[in-house]
């Protein structure tokens, strides 16, 4: 069973994370980690999201 959508509304705060399945690593390289943070500033930067940790 899917879980229910998220209520979403301006200025709404979300916990987003990031884990490997069964305890594996997320990123295979460095370059693989440091690819997905530029991405994510990218995708920050045009949705006008902010990342606090």
């Amino acid at each position: 069973m899917a879980r229910p959508l998220r209520f979403q509304y301006p200025g709404a705060v979300y916990h987003v994370m990031a884990r490997g399945d069964g305890g594996k690593m997320v990123f295979e390289t460095d370059d693989d980690r440091l690819v997905f943070l530029k991405r994510l500033e990218e995708t920050c930067r045009s949705c006008g999201w902010r990342v606090h940790a």
